[in-house]
């Protein structure tokens, strides 16, 4: 029985979706990083309130718009199908016949004058 090495790098050969389990636990790993960036924010900003007041501001703005961002990643639905690469080769484009240059009074005259291949002697 073959053991799975730990470091061996793992190559993606299908079009299907990474596991359930997978995908929760990496929007659960979004939102625990961004509720501590909030965190980490708000005690920023009540740190830094009597000292440096607009960094304050901006922390605590930062404090008060992450927990909507988190639950607006948190609760995305789950990622789309990767597609695989087409298989289809397409043929390849022929080119179109140029038209013929219109024929003018000078053509029509040469046509006249010249001697037929076909005609016997």
């Amino acid at each position: 029985m073959a053991r799975k090495q730990s470091g061996a790098e793992v190559f993606r050969i299908t079009g299907a979706r990474q596991s359930l389990a997978d995908d929760v636990r990496g929007r659960q790993r979004r939102y625990v990083i961004s509720m501590s960036v909030r965190t980490v924010s708000v005690v920023l900003a009540a740190v830094l309130w009597n000292i440096e007041k607009p960094v304050a501001i901006v922390a605590l703005a930062l404090g008060a718009l992450l927990p909507y961002v988190a639950v607006v990643i948190a609760n995305a639905g789950r990622e789309n199908t990767p597609s695989l690469p087409s298989t289809f080769v397409p043929p390849p484009a022929r080119p179109a016949l140029e038209a013929a240059p219109p024929a003018g009074p000078a053509d029509s005259d040469r046509a006249r004058s010249a001697p037929d291949p076909h005609e016997h002697s």
